[in-house]
C-alpha cells in the first residue's frame, strides 16, 4: 500500500468524523434553541394621539365641610377640575371659555412647552389672560413630560389657586413604565388644599386670602365629608399625592409607602417611608402593598390641618378600608357612608385617555342658587 493510499484513507476517516461532529453539533444547537425561551417581542410604541376637548371656567358654590360653603371658580364646574389623562408624546388642544367675572388662565404645571412657550399660561409674560364674561383661548402643546402633573390658574395665584379651587390633575402615562408601575392594581389621586371662611362669599375680598386658612381638604372635601379608599388584600395601590395649595406631611398607619416618583419623575433610589412630605405645588407618588387587612387612618401630620375651623377630627384625614374586615362595627363612624368609588379618581383612571369629568365634584352654579 502506497503512502498516498494511506493518506487518502485517513482523509476519508477524518471527513467522516467531521460529518458526525457536524451532525452532533447541529442537533445540540437545535435542542438548545428549543430549550431556550425566546425573548418576548418588544411591545410596539403607540402612535401619538391628539386630544381635543372643551373646558369652561364657572362660578360655583362648593360645600367643603359641615356648615361651610365657599365660592369657587371651577374648571368645568367641578373641584378638583376634570382628570386629563394622555400618553407621553400625545398632543393636547384645550379650548377654554371663561364664564366668570374674573380673568383666568391655565398653566400646565410640569409641561416643558418646548417650541410652544406661549402656551405656558403665565399672563403678561408668555400669554394674556382669558377675559371674563365669555372670553376664550385655545392651548395647543405636546405632553412632553411624563408622570403626575397638574393644571391650575396663574392669575392672582394666592386667591385663585389658594382658596378658589382652580386646579386639577394631569396624568401623562410614560411610554416605558417602571416594573413596579406595571404591578399597580388601583390608582388614587389625592389633591390637598385649604380654605378661608372669611372670604368665602366674596371672590374679590383679598388678593391674598391665605392669611387665615381654617378649613383643610382632600379633593375639595374635609373629613368626614370626604371618602374612604377601599382596597382588598393583595392590591398594589398607587397614591398620587398633590400639594395643590398647602404642604402636607402625609402619614399612613399600618403600612410603609414606597416613594417612587417626585414631580412625575422616578426617584433614583426608591425608598420606604411611613410619613412623606409633599411641598406646595409638588407631587409625590407612593406605592402601597395592601398586605395588612384592617381600617387604617391616612392623614396629614400637621395637627393644624386636622380640624375644621378648629373642630377636630376634620381636615386632611381619610381611612383605608380593607373589604376583608367589613364596615359593620356599630361604633365605626363611616359604617353608613354613602360611598363614591370615584372620589379619588379610581374609576376615572380606568376610562382611558382625554378629558374625564366627575359629577361628584360638581359645585352648584352661582346663577342657579
Amino acid at each position: 500500500m502506497s503512502q498516498t493510499d494511506i493518506s487518502r484513507r485517513n482523509l476519508v476517516k477524518i471527513a467522516g468524523l467531521g460529518a458526525v461532529a457536524t451532525v452532533a453539533a447541529t442537533g445540540a444547537n437545535e435542542a438548545l434553541a428549543k430549550a431556550t425561551p425566546k425573548a418576548a417581542p418588544k411591545a410596539a410604541v403607540p402612535a401619538p394621539q391628539t386630544h381635543k376637548f372643551d373646558m369652561t371656567i364657572e362660578e360655583a358654590r362648593l360645600t367643603v365641610a359641615r356648615g361651610f360653603e365657599t365660592n369657587v371658580w371651577a374648571y368645568n364646574g367641578q373641584v378638583p377640575g376634570p382628570l386629563i389623562r394622555v400618553r407621553e408624546g400625545d398632543s393636547i388642544e384645550a379650548h377654554v371659555t371663561n364664564n366668570t367675572r374674573g380673568a383666568h388662565t391655565i398653566h400646565w404645571h410640569g409641561i416643558h412647552q418646548k417650541n410652544t412657550w406661549r402656551m405656558d399660561g403665565a399672563p403678561g409674560i408668555n400669554t394674556t389672560d382669558i377675559n371674563s364674561g365669555g372670553g376664550t383661548d385655545t392651548y395647543k402643546f405636546v405632553a412632553d413630560r411624563k408622570g403626575s402633573l397638574w393644571y391650575h390658574c396663574h392669575v392672582e395665584v394666592p386667591n385663585h389657586v389658594g382658596v378658589r379651587g382652580m386646579w386639577g390633575p394631569l396624568i401623562v402615562d410614560p411610554l416605558e413604565p417602571l416594573p413596579i408601575e406595571k404591578e399597580v392594581t388601583k390608582d388614587a389621586i389625592l389633591m390637598f388644599s385649604a380654605w378661608n371662611s372669611e372670604v368665602a362669599d366674596d371672590y374679590f375680598a383679598k388678593q391674598d386670602p391665605t392669611d387665615n386658612l381654617n378649613y383643610f381638604s382632600v379633593n375639595g372635601k374635609s373629613f368626614p365629608y370626604n371618602q374612604p379608599i377601599r382596597v382588598q388584600k393583595g392590591d398594589v395601590l398607587r397614591l398620587r399625592l398633590y400639594g395643590a395649595s398647602i404642604d402636607v406631611a402625609f402619614h399612613l398607619h399600618g403600612h410603609d409607602m414606597l416613594v417612587t416618583h417626585r414631580d412625575g419623575l422616578p426617584v433614583p433610589a426608591p425608598y420606604y417611608a411611613d410619613t412623606v412630605y409633599v411641598a406646595m405645588g409638588q407631587r409625590v407618588d407612593v406605592i402601597v402593598r395592601c398586605d395588612n387587612p384592617g381600617r387604617w387612618p391616612a392623614h396629614d401630620h400637621n395637627d393644624h390641618h386636622l380640624s375644621n375651623d378648629g373642630n377636630a377630627p376634620g381636615g386632611l384625614f381619610t381611612i383605608i378600608e380593607y373589604d376583608e374586615v367589613g364596615r359593620d362595627d356599630p361604633w365605626y363612624l363611616w359604617r353608613r357612608k354613602e360611598y363614591d368609588p370615584d372620589f379619588y379618581f379610581v374609576e376615572s383612571m380606568k376610562k382611558g385617555y382625554g378629558l374625564i369629568t366627575q359629577s361628584g365634584f360638581k359645585g352648584q352654579k352661582i346663577d342657579e342658587i
